[in-house]
């Protein structure tokens, strides 16, 4: 169990330091994706065309609100941290 604990131990330092530069870089990344990013590489993605599709991804303008039907405006949604990955793709 030590070498298993260490492992995680490991990893975890991995991803705070790999989240700490994209927050210096500004990527807009979460952990969660970031996490899975580097997952992905772990499994023999290829790093630059995962780039590419994030880049892809995050130049996509979110849909805008469209105004009630009564002329009130619509809700602002709550503020969350930005994923590429859609919530069903999370593992709890």
């Amino acid at each position: 169990m030590g070498t298993e604990g260490a492992a995680a131990r490991q990893a975890k330092e991995s991803l705070e330091l790999a989240f700490q530069m994209s927050q210096i870089l500004d990527t807009g990344l979460d952990r969660h994706t970031l996490s899975l990013l580097m997952a992905l590489c772990d499994r023999g993605a290829n790093p630059e065309a995962l780039a590419a599709l994030v880049r892809e991804l995050s130049s996509v303008a979110p849909p805008t609100a469209t105004p009630a039907a009564n002329g009130a405006a619509a809700p602002t949604p709550t503020p969350t941290a930005a994923s590429l990955f859609p919530a069903g793709f999370r593992q709890p």
